[in-house]
């Protein structure tokens, strides 16, 4: 439990108030908040959006990230798009995020690779794969689904429900032993699922790399959430 807490924002702008281009505002400025705290990840995680606003949005807050990191070069969050590898790739994002159905994270770098090779070549250029590796995590539901991730080569896992699920409160909570048992993986694990201030440091104790969420960070202030969680 002595590394460093990662620190997981997941958007959902249709939680901000607002119409849809004050949303999507707030939402941008939730991510410029979110990366001068020190958050490690960002999933853009908007669902709802066509593919052309869904690219849009991500290019949005692709370039924001990126001026950034030019004030601070300390700056390091990474943006990962929810289940489009395709859009991810368009809108130079730094990976992808996939729910359990989708492809697996060898066939995501595969395709990443097949088509930074195509735009070298259009752009008569060429590029190693390696400099253009995309981050990816995925979904899981239980141990047994990390170690598919882990053997599939993911970079991290998300584990949720620890806690429950507030838009679905039906749904069964993994709870603590669950992910401890997940944690036994080499694979860094993140805890999803009704993680708050209070319960954060129970889920490192049990083994997690970090947390991850959205409430907790949109609906607080993220500079406080940072200190607070690092502190752990």
């Amino acid at each position: 439990m002595g590394a460093r807490c990662l620190l997981y924002y997941i958007t959902d702008r249709t939680q901000l108030p607002g119409d849809e281009t004050a949303r999507r505002r707030a939402l941008l400025e939730k991510i410029g908040e979110a990366a001068r705290a020190g958050v490690d990840f960002v999933q853009l995680r908007e669902k709802d959006l066509s593919t052309r606003d869904l690219e849009e949005l991500a290019r949005e807050a692709g370039r924001l990230l990126s001026d950034l990191r030019i004030e601070d070069g300390e700056r390091r969050t990474r943006l990962l798009i929810n289940s489009r590898t395709d859009v991810a790739f368009a809108a130079g994002a730094d990976g992808v995020h996939l729910r359990g159905v989708d492809v697996s994270p060898s066939t995501v770098r595969f395709v990443w690779a097949e088509a930074a090779d195509r735009a070298a070549a259009l752009a008569s250029g060429r590029a190693g794969r390696e400099s253009c590796r995309p981050l990816v995590a995925v979904s899981c539901h239980n141990a047994a689904d990390v170690c598919r991730a882990e053997s599939e080569g993911a970079d991290f896992v998300v584990l949720a429900p620890i806690f429950g699920k507030r838009d679905a409160p039906n749904a069964t909570p993994a709870g603590l032993a669950a992910l401890r048992e997940a944690c036994r993986a080499e694979i860094p694990v993140l805890a999803l699922g009704a993680v708050t201030l209070q319960n954060a440091e129970a889920c490192r104790e049990a083994g997690a790399a970090g947390v991850a969420g959205i409430r907790l960070f949109q609906e607080n202030r993220i500079s406080e959430v940072v200190r607070a969680l690092r502190a752990l």
